[in-house]
């Protein structure tokens, strides 16, 4: 198949099947078609149809549907198991009818009308992992949903999928009866679910609320919150409920105490943000999820050069309040001591909002803010290590026309930063500019954290074969084969996120001299 023939292009996929189809058929076959006929017609099309997918392959109890935004996956995914639901309350047991879905974002191959490639076959695989009535989904996917939609995730870990060279981790959608309360208006599931209390004093913060009467200001509103948790999670006596978890009520009015049951939180967190010109004003106050009685409230008034320690001073109220005794470490990590300018924040904050959107034009702007932040304070880690992310995408997804100038100032920006996902991309960038050398070297950095790491290990083996150290090369790829023994060189590239087949094919060819299998 010549590769000019193929239409490459990254997309959401949703994979959905007929939990006991198989029974179902063994049953009453035509009473079966018939049904799935019915339900296709009145309910899965349309619901296709009103998120804007578009449906490429159907076989007898499944189908393949591209989106071309996650959300829009997730909602129909989402309002088809609401709807199922509601259809199967009055149904017999066996003869419900129940789909399971999986979502991910990847890249796909068209060809022929069909599609194949990394978002169809782990979609599919996630689909396969799903509970009846339910959906999971792709860290990846999760990355563009999260706080866009307004459905509670569970996270399961990390999962090895069959046939997926690398574990992955993945989200289930609380679809079922835990999900009514993300639905307000829906009573279809039945009661609420509630999660049992943690031993150690548990708390949600919730999305504050932006009182400033301007919807730009709703990044700094959530910065905020977000960062007053983070503080919080760094406390061992306490379990903090995720951001995921807790943001899903963002623009909800909802009695505390049902929040609380729902999120297994004992105390939850409420607050609003007022920004005017260079003052904030934050109020904040600490709910007791069982009874609904206020343990601390509290306003805080300062300029933005204050944000800070007004953060800080949340956080040390709410321990103090929750009676939790700090070790040394814990208080030298709470209350710490910040330099820089607020404008670093508050650059950073946008950045990171427009880059979770995961598109060309918001990658773009991304780049814009975090830019913006390192021209104050260029030694910002977090917003290196976020244009640096930034970059690599642009060069990776053909956004840049200079892909060699991107991957280089992306290299730029990774290069002082010692977490290991940025030192893979690292080397990725450094193979892809011809520094083999330093690839090899990075990737063999990572390797010694992490001996295991597939994307690290193929990393050397390419820069390897390219140096010309062959017999190095190949004594990498039996220690590959050991550790990973389904591996092949074209599976492993499906989930590549190239956009040009001959930037993947310089990776992948010298892999395939080296002797991995295809």
């Amino acid at each position: 198949m010549s590769s000019e023939h193929l239409e490459r292009r990254l997309a959401a996929i949703l994979a959905a099947d007929v939990a006991g189809y198989s029974r179902l058929m063994g049953a009453d076959e035509e009473g079966t078609l018939a049904h799935l006929k019915s339900l296709r017609k009145a309910l899965i099309d349309p619901k296709i149809a009103e998120h804007r997918g578009h449906i490429f392959k159907t076989t007898g109890d499944g189908m393949l549907v591209e989106f071309a935004s996650a959300v829009d996956a997730a909602r129909c995914a989402v309002e088809i198991q609401r709807s199922m639901a509601e259809q199967n309350a009055d149904a017999a047991q066996d003869n419900r009818i129940k789909f399971r879905i999986g979502i991910h974002v990847g890249d796909i191959i068209i060809d022929d009308n069909d599609i194949f490639g990394d978002g169809v076959n782990i979609a599919a695989r996630l689909e396969g992992i799903a509970e009846p009535g339910g959906v999971c989904i792709s860290d990846d996917a999760h990355r563009q949903i999260r706080g866009k939609v307004d459905i509670l995730f569970e996270d399961m870990g990390s999962q090895t999928l069959k046939n997926i060279a690398e574990p992955m981790r993945v989200w289930r959608m609380r679809t079922s009866s835990e999900t009514v309360s993300a639905f307000p208006h829906s009573a279809a599931f039945g009661p609420l679910q509630s999660r049992p209390f943690s031993d150690k004093p548990s708390i949600a913060v919730l999305p504050f609320q932006n009182m400033s009467g301007d919807p730009e200001q709703e990044y700094f509103a959530d910065g905020i919150a977000e960062d007053v948790l983070t503080t919080l999670s760094k406390i061992q006596e306490l379990t903090v409920i995720a951001r995921y978890s807790s943001f899903v009520f963002k623009g909800q009015t909802r009695d505390v105490r049902e929040i609380g049951r729902i999120l297994g939180a004992r105390y939850v967190l409420e607050g609003s943000v007022r920004k005017v010109g260079n003052r904030v004003r934050l109020t904040a106050q600490l709910i007791d999820s069982l009874d609904g009685s206020h343990l601390w409230a509290d306003r805080f008034d300062g300029g933005l050069d204050d944000v800070f320690d007004l953060q800080d001073r949340i956080t040390q109220d709410i321990v103090a309040a929750l009676e939790v005794r700090l070790t040394f470490g814990e208080q030298a990590r709470v209350w710490r001591k910040r330099s820089g300018s607020p404008l670093v924040y508050e650059y950073f904050l946008k950045g990171q909002s427009l880059y979770v959107n995961f598109d060309r034009h918001t990658h773009a702007q991304a780049r814009d803010q975090l830019a913006q932040a390192l021209e104050i304070n260029p030694v910002f880690t977090p917003a290196l290590y976020l244009l640096g992310l930034t970059l690599t995408d642009q060069a990776r997804f053909g956004w840049e026309k200079d892909r060699a100038a991107t991957y280089e100032a992306a290299m730029q920006r990774l290069s002082p930063i010692g977490l290991n996902v940025s030192m893979v991309d690292e080397a990725r960038a450094r193979f892809h500019l011809g520094d083999f050398t330093a690839a090899r070297d990075t990737a063999l950095r990572v390797m010694k954290e992490k001996p295991r790491w597939l994307t690290a290990q193929a990393i050397l083996v390419a820069a390897l074969w390219n140096l010309g150290s062959e017999d190095d090369a190949r004594v990498i790829v039996r220690e590959l084969l050991v550790r990973h023994p389904d591996f092949s060189v074209s599976r492993w590239a499906r989930g590549l996120p190239y956009r040009r087949q001959e930037d993947l094919d310089t990776l992948l060819n010298p892999l395939r001299r080296a002797g991995l299998p295809e």
